[in-house]
């Protein structure tokens, strides 16, 4: 569904499939934010750039508010597409992922960074935020390519791309700031060509589930 106004080519929007449900940050998320950031600073920091504070302090939800003036912005500006990772059941947010780094014209590609609530890792949330974002690239974006850059040592995270099939292309030596030190990053990428015969990365998707069952 998308909503009025848009700002760039297929945003904003609202994307949905089973229990997961995307859609654009609001002003109120503050709390919800930042209590599951602030609940999942050992899941979560090995794998984030280096804060530049405190967990308690960048993850208060004083600090939501430049992070939700930044995700407006670059939303805005058409650089990027974050969305909150909400369970449409329990009405709660879980975790948050981001189109990013959108380049249009000839390069027409963008980067997919992601996280998510320890306390749901393992029910196939993430890889299907995931394949909704990347089926919304494809389509409504207009976008020809999406990236994941992953540490090595991110079993969790790696595994959520390997289920949906992207491609590992390449190993980036010193890739990225984190934990206190630049961090080899392994990139994974499909096209539109890659999912189009199959109707799509979640109805892929869905059918690796379906072999699971």
């Amino acid at each position: 569904m998308v909503l009025t106004q848009q700002t760039q080519p297929g945003w904003p929007v609202v994307l949905a499939d089973g229990p997961v449900t995307l859609r654009p940050y609001r002003r109120n998320d503050a709390e919800a934010w930042s209590a599951v950031r602030l609940a999942n600073e050992s899941w979560l920091a090995p794998w984030e750039p280096s804060p530049l504070g405190p967990w308690a302090e960048v993850n208060s939800p004083a600090a939501y508010r430049s992070f939700y003036r930044e995700a407006r912005r670059a939303a805005r500006e058409g650089h990027a597409m974050p969305f909150a990772i909400v369970l449409r059941d329990e009405n709660r947010y879980v975790g948050h992922i981001i189109l990013g780094n959108i380049t249009r014209r000839a390069f027409g590609s963008a980067y997919v960074g992601y996280w998510v609530d320890s306390a749901v890792a393992g029910r196939g949330i993430m890889p299907t935020a995931l394949a909704l974002v990347v089926d919304h690239a494809f389509g409504p974006a207009g976008l020809h390519r999406v990236e994941v850059n992953i540490r090595p040592e991110n079993r969790a995270s790696r595994r959520v791309v390997e289920k949906l099939g992207f491609r590992e292309e390449a190993y980036h030596l010193r890739y990225m700031f984190i934990d206190g030190a630049w961090r080899d990053h392994i990139g994974y990428a499909l096209t539109s060509e890659d999912v189009a015969a199959e109707g799509g990365l979640v109805a892929r998707w869905h059918r690796f589930q379906a072999t699971r069952a």
